[in-house]
């Protein structure tokens, strides 16, 4: 008996949920908006969104619309301006951002410190429609004064000295002032360095004792308006500072042709009867940061000062060994440098050989 197994088959089905609902296709609302204010000028930057409010890929973006009020913002009502339509927003891992430029007119600007512009993006579809307005930030509205005047600087031996000129507001209070700051950075980089600040109506000028010697640098200068919100209780709140226009930059080449201070206190003693003659010359240091080392001269009645040491010496003594009985020396010392600037000879002072 010939026994037939067919074989069992089976099938199986999947459920089917529900339809999606289509995608509203709205660009989710940036949360990353930054403003930054420099004279009357607000930078804006913020990241494109690449996905919508339903987690889809966006495949197209409108003109963005910039909003502004001079209170928080609960729409955008009418836009300030827009950015240009973006038909290919960049993949989540290259995202690329937006920016735009406003420039406060006189109008905005208030004499109450405590006045801000709030500031909000919307993103739209290519239909135009979007999710809402993004984070939100504040701009002071504090007025700022001109770049200071005539600014100018000049190498000495204690650095590059930096001086310009402003005139003192007249609407100054309790709760505003206002500074001068100056800001160096190297002529190949654009690593910025605050040099200084100083209220406006002090001295007018500073020094930059930080500079390496023989580099070039740039310098501006900039008036900052400070608010204190809590007038004379700064721990209250926050200082607001809003940085005013700069000066035309200015470049320096730090050339050390300066040379250190004169050796002072030069003393000369004969070693005395007994010994093999020679005779100690000690003086003070020097303490010029750059300081190599120092010569020492000598040079007898009615004749010129010559150098005696062959090498810089590195301490504040030499002994001279090469003396004869019966004459006298004159003595006189100087400092030299890392670059080689020697100062002038010090006070001679002598010493006879019995």
């Amino acid at each position: 008996m010939l026994i037939v197994c067919a074989p069992l088959l089976f099938t199986a089905c999947a459920t089917i949920g529900p339809p999606l609902p289509p995608s509203l296709d709205l660009p989710k609302p940036p949360t990353d908006l930054k403003a930054a204010r420099k004279g009357n000028r607000v930078t804006l930057i913020w990241t494109i969104p690449t996905s919508t409010t339903d987690r889809q890929t966006i495949r197209s973006l409108g003109p963005t619309r910039i909003c502004c009020g001079l209170a928080e913002l609960k729409a955008c009502g009418t836009p300030i301006g827009k950015t240009p339509s973006q038909l290919n927003p960049a993949p989540s891992a290259a995202r690329s951002e937006g920016t735009f430029v406003d420039t406060l007119s006189a109008e905005k600007l208030s004499d109450n410190p405590m006045a801000f512009a709030f500031y909000a993006v919307e993103v739209p579809n290519s239909e135009g429609r979007a999710a809402g307005i993004s984070k939100q930030v504040r701009i002071p509205l504090a007025h700022t004064l001109p770049p200071p005047q005539d600014f100018q600087a000049s190498v000495t031996s204690q650095g590059v000295v930096l001086s310009w000129k402003v005139e003192v507001p007249g609407n100054s209070n309790g709760a505003v002032h206002y500074v001068v700051r100056v800001i160096r950075h190297p002529l190949d980089g654009q690593q910025q360095t605050v040099v200084g600040e100083l209220p406006v109506g002090s001295d007018q000028s500073l020094t930059d004792s930080t500079i390496e010697w023989e580099k070039t640098y740039r310098y501006h200068a900039e008036t900052v308006t400070v608010v204190n919100p809590g007038n004379n209780d700064p721990a209250a709140k926050p200082l607001i500072q809003v940085e005013g226009d700069d000066t035309p930059e200015i470049t320096v080449f730090a050339d050390d042709v300066f040379p250190p201070a004169v050796p002072p206190g030069l003393q000369a003693v004969f070693s005395g009867p007994g010994q093999k003659p020679f005779i100690d010359l000690v003086w003070a240091p020097v303490t010029d940061l750059d300081l190599a080392g120092y010569n020492v001269y000598r040079h007898e009645e009615g004749e010129s000062p010559a150098k005696i040491n062959g090498e810089l010496l590195k301490t504040p003594s030499y002994r001279d060994s090469d003396v004869t009985s019966g004459k006298k020396y004159l003595y006189s010392v100087s400092a030299v440098d890392l670059r080689g600037n020697e100062s002038e000879r010090s006070e001679e002072t002598s010493e006879s050989v019995p």
